[in-house]
Order: structure tokens, then C-alpha cells, then sequence
């Protein structure tokens, strides 16, 4: 054999080595964890509960259509509102969802004739949103939602509505001066289960395990919506825990239902009966918009919508989750287990129970809602600096989880539709205003997990 010979054959087994070796520390090294998206096929939510009368269904059924329903400014509409429908809102992946694939705002804003424009922050492929600004000009607190459109130029009143004469707010400026912070609307579906959970399920929930939440930094308490004075508000003025939107600020669906109506599409009823925008020249209804009809039908034609939407809202069955898809059943599984584990659910209580209610089909129910409907604090990164009620600039209500596997954007502003970007987004260090986030040893001990362990939590998640 010729030293050449012997020198390539040297050659050709370094390599073939080599390259062993480069495959072998491939296979070694993890593939990155990913957000499986938004889990296709029928939508897991939007039917009624199991268990309902005949009655109930028929409550059930006309609360759907009114809550799908387009309000025109003939109907009170205006004068300065975020969208014409609850559904618009509330549609992905069904009536009483979050945000749909197209923002339906963007074409709401011209729509029969008005000359909105359509604020930088609003894309037809992001989410729905309103605006709160945080700060009045005098430096007070504000808050309150700064609604996105005005009914000016409209032509679907009884003449032209033109002569409105109410202009859109400045909402560049806001955004500008870093004074404009966003909401995105909150799904329903389960929420007459959430509605009859007592409050001392709440509280015994919150007591257990206390020494290793606090390990943890993990606080959280009830939401009593009470005024600094002592004197109690209106929306929960016997001092009992509310529990529903961002911050908890709302007690019960009626109320929900009422203040929705009335600021995210300016139509005033019987529990908000003063327009928010009293333009004389802007009341084309010119009495409350919508009230029970005490002089009409009986039964359900004679009932106003924000009792169709709170029956609707109060029978709508939690979302269905997933047992094989994404993932597999093991993967799913597995990140069940780690999602505790980890800490994740000792804010995200996977189940509580219902009371004695008097809906049957809402009696002594479970509620997988991955909730404990605390208020925690969240840190700077998640801040919105609104108080609301108690609820302090970086306190948030546990959202809960149940249907996040068909929800498109997450937190509460919708700034992400990346799962793994949003439970990175709960981790916040301490700074001069606000105190460190009480996520911040869970999501540490989430980052601390193998890439293949994170999967399956992702999987586990998509699979709610």
C-alpha cells in the first residue's frame, strides 16, 4: 500500500468520524420550543349547557341573537362607541369568544358614511381593542375608556347625522405621550359557572397551600370593590369578590352586561341610564335605549337586552379541551403535570366548584377554569397603570385559561399571539413604582425546564 493510499484512507475515516460526531451531538441538542397555535377544527365552545329547561334554552337561544345583533344609531348607538355588536367582539372561536381573525373595528369606522379614521394602534389582522388613557391633562388619574369612533356623518338615523358635530379624540397624541394603554375583550363562555362559584370557595382556594405560594412570591387576594372612603361602589356594593373582566372590576353578568352596553357602544339601559356623551345634537334616541318593556309582551319579548346578554352569557357552557391534539395524549399529559410542578397553578387554580344555584345545570358544578379570580400583581412589564376600584396600576385578575387553545392574541392588552411570548411576559423585576412580579419563580422555573418539557406544556395549554 502506497503512503498515499494509507493517507487517504486515514483521511476518509477522520471524517466519516467527524461527521458521526457532528450528528451525534445534533441529535443531543433540543429543538426549540414553539407555540403550536391555535388549535383548527370545529370550535371547542359556544353551546349551551348540558342541563337546561326548555325555558332556559329558549332564554339561551334569544340571548344569542340579541347579543348578535348590529346596533345602528337609530337604536341608540353613539355617540362615541368601540364597535356596533357584543359578537364583533366576542366571536373567535364562536359567539362569546375574544377577538376574531379580522378586526372588525377597521371597517366600522367608515361605516355608512362617518369619517372616523382608524387609530395606528387598531390592524385588520390584530386585535380588537379599546383605549383607556391613563392620566387626565391635570395629571389626575383617568382610566376610563376614551372611546375609538363617533357617530358624526353617519346616515343611518332618521336624517343625516351630520350635524352631530362630535369629533373623534386625539388618540395619536395619547399614544404619543405614552398616556394611551389598550384592553382586549374577555372571552364568556363557562361564565354563569364563574358567576356561581362563592366567594368561599374563593377564599378557601386562596388559604390553601399558602407557605408555598409565598415561597414562591405569590400573593393574590379578592377583589372587593369598594370606594377609598369605605363607602361601597355600585358595582359591587354589598362588598362581596367580583370576578369578571381584566381587573375583576365587575360582580355580576347583569353588570358586565350593562356597562358594556352603554361604553363600548354608548347605548344607555336601565342599569347605566345617562348617555356618556350628552350632545343634545347627538340624541337620536332620546330616552334611555334599552329597558324591560313592562307595557309590551310577556316573557322573553318583554325583557331588555342586557338580560338576553347576561342569560346568554349565564348558559354558555365552558370550552371543551383537547385530548390528543396538539401533541398527543402523553405530551399533553406530561405538560399537565409540569404545569403544577412548576407553580403555574397555584394562580391558575384548575378547578373550583360552583354553589347551591338556582339554574340546576349551574348547581354544585365543577369549573375547570384555570383561575383562582385573584387580583395579582404583575410588574412593570405588564402594568397598565389604571386603577380600577382596588385594583391597583399593575394588578390583574388571574385570566382563565380554559378555551386558550382557539384564542388568537393573549395578555390583557393583546400585544402577543405567541403563547411562549406571553408567559415570558409575566416575569418583571422590581422598580421605583412597582413591586416584582409574583410570576417571576414560576416563569424562572418554567425557563428552567428542558426545551422538550416546555413542549409539552405549550401542548398542554393549545390543548384547553
Amino acid at each position: 500500500m502506497s503512503c498515499r493510499t494509507a493517507f487517504a484512507r486515514i483521511f476518509i475515516s477522520a471524517s466519516l468520524l467527524a461527521s458521526f460526531d457532528v450528528l451525534h451531538a445534533a441529535a443531543q441538542v433540543s429543538v426549540s420550543a414553539v407555540d403550536p397555535g391555535v388549535r383548527l377544527g370545529a370550535p371547542a365552545a359556544g353551546e349551551p349547557l348540558a342541563g337546561l329547561t326548555a325555558s332556559q334554552m329558549e332564554a339561551f337561544a334569544a340571548g344569542r341573537t340579541a347579543f348578535s345583533e348590529a346596533e345602528g344609531v337609530a337604536d341608540g348607538l353613539g355617540p362615541r362607541f368601540n364597535l356596533d355588536s357584543c359578537v364583533g367582539c366576542h366571536a373567535q372561536p364562536a359567539a362569546g369568544g375574544t377577538s376574531p381573525p379580522v378586526n372588525p373595528q377597521v371597517a366600522i369606522a367608515t361605516a355608512f358614511g362617518a369619517r372616523n379614521g382608524v387609530p395606528a394602534f387598531l390592524r385588520a389582522d390584530g386585535p380588537v381593542r379599546e383605549v383607556r388613557f391613563q392620566y387626565n391633562a391635570d395629571g389626575t388619574r383617568d382610566g376610563g375608556v376614551h372611546d375609538l369612533f363617533v357617530v358624526t356623518g353617519r346616515a343611518d338615523a332618521t336624517g343625516d347625522a351630520a350635524d352631530c358635530g362630535v369629533a373623534q379624540e386625539d388618540f395619536a397624541a395619547a399614544v404619543g405621550a405614552g398616556n394611551a394603554v389598550f384592553r382586549i375583550p374577555t372571552p364568556i363562555f363557562g361564565a354563569g359557572l364563574i358567576e356561581q362559584i362563592p366567594d368561599a370557595a374563593i377564599l378557601a382556594n386562596a388559604a390553601r397551600g399558602r407557605a408555598e405560594k409565598a415561597a414562591l412570591g405569590i400573593r393574590g387576594r379578592p377583589h372587593r370593590v369598594r370606594l377609598d372612603s369605605g363607602t361601597t361602589n355600585v358595582n359591587g356594593n354589598d362588598g362581596t369578590i367580583a370576578r369578571f373582566g381584566w381587573k375583576a372590576q365587575n360582580k355580576s353578568l347583569l353588570i358586565f352586561s350593562g356597562e358594556a352596553y352603554n361604553v363600548e357602544m354608548g347605548i344607555s339601559n336601565e342599569l347605566f341610564p345617562t348617555e356618556r356623551e350628552e350632545a343634545k345634537t347627538c340624541q337620536y334616541a332620546t330616552v334611555p335605549n334599552d329597558v324591560t318593556d313592562t307595557d309590551g309582551a310577556n316573557g322573553l319579548d318583554g325583557r331588555s337586552d342586557i338580560e338576553a346578554f347576561a342569560l346568554f352569557m349565564r348558559f354558555l357552557a365552558p370550552p371543551k379541551p383537547s385530548f390528543g391534539a396538539p401533541g398527543g395524549m402523553e405530551s399533553i399529559l406530561n405538560g399537565a403535570a409540569l404545569f403544577r410542578s412548576v407553580g403555574c397553578a397555584d394562580c391558575h387554580t384548575p378547578r373550583l366548584t360552583t354553589g347551591n344555584a338556582t339554574v340546576a345545570a349551574l348547581r354544585n358544578q365543577p369549573v375547570r377554569l384555570y383561575s383562582d379570580l385573584l387580583l395579582h400583581n404583575m410588574g412593570a412589564g405588564l402594568a397598565d397603570d389604571v386603577v380600577q376600584a382596588q385594583a391597583g396600576p399593575d394588578e390583574f385578575r388571574t385570566a382563565p385559561l380554559w378555551g386558550l387553545g382557539q384564542r388568537l392574541f393573549f395578555l390583557h392588552d393583546g400585544r402577543t399571539a405567541d403563547l411562549l411570548e406571553a408567559i415570558y411576559a409575566h416575569r418583571s423585576a422590581a422598580n421605583a413604582r412597582f413591586v416584582a412580579s409574583e410570576a417571576n419563580a414560576t416563569v424562572t422555573r418554567f425557563q428552567g425546564l428542558s426545551e422538550a418539557q416546555k413542549q409539552d406544556v405549550l401542548n398542554f395549554l393549545r390543548s384547553l
